[in-house]
């Protein structure tokens, strides 16, 4: 009895293993200049130990962001629990995300509900957990509907031709082809379905009754507002 008491005290006298991540993050965020120091006590809270490397590249992200604005404005922002909350669900994002793309598309959504006056924190918040219901995927087709020429030789088609050639499957296609045409339609319906995409319809006369053909998918508001606290730059963002 007393042995057990003994080893259930020596336990208790260990570091827990969230210290040891706890610690370890701070750790790796001290390296960062200013964005880490703001990022390291929420760190130990919210992110597994696995993922902190993806929360130092990060705040790296945030910190190049971060330094067009002045420090003041930044540490004024710091008793706003709607920003706290905003910064912590952008960590518990970016523990998550998987390229450095989308890390940065977290960093500059919180960069612009500082400098921006438009959007509230709690409205960028909103942006932020739709972001988390897309993948990189259907921002790279959100961004090509941005504009109505996407298909045209300019450098994003280029760059994204493997994602955004249509697929057009016909009966004489093969499963993948089939498979990939479906996905394709799956990412552009889920987008409308969030209110990013909007549908233009036609009317169908060909079986009875009058019936509505989807045309095709234009962007929506919504889905310009979101590429523009991305950080996308375009005119036709403005």
């Amino acid at each position: 009895m007393e042995d057990s008491i003994t080893n259930e005290k020596e336990i208790n006298l260990e570091p827990s293993r969230s210290d040891y991540v706890a610690s370890a993050a701070k750790s790796a965020l001290g390296m960062v200049p200013f964005a880490g120091s703001l990022l390291s006590e929420i760190a130990g809270s919210v992110i597994p130990n696995q993922r902190i490397e993806r929360i130092v590249k990060f705040a790296e992200s945030l910190q190049r962001k971060l330094e067009i604005l002045e420090e003041s404005v930044i540490r004024s922002n710091l008793t706003n629990e709607n920003f706290t909350d905003l910064v912590e669900e952008s960590l518990i994002q970016a523990s998550k995300s998987l390229s450095d793309d989308r890390r940065d598309y977290i960093s500059s959504l919180v960069v612009n509900s500082i400098s921006s006056g438009d959007i509230e924190y709690f409205e960028s918040k909103h942006l932020l957990r739709i972001l988390g219901e897309i993948n990189d995927i259907e921002v790279i087709w959100l961004r090509a509907y941005l504009d109505p020429c996407y298909g045209r030789d300019d450098d994003f088609t280029k760059k994204h031709e493997h994602i955004l050639e249509p697929i057009a499957a016909h009966m004489g296609s093969s499963q993948s082809e089939f498979d990939k045409s479906t996905l394709q339609k799956s990412y552009k319906e889920h987008l409308t379905a969030l209110g990013l995409l909007e549908k233009e319809y036609d009317m169908d006369t060909s079986s009875r009754g009058v019936k509505l053909k989807t045309k095709q998918f234009k962007i929506a508001p919504l889905g310009r507002l979101l590429l523009r606290e991305l950080g996308f730059k375009s005119e036709l963002l403005s």
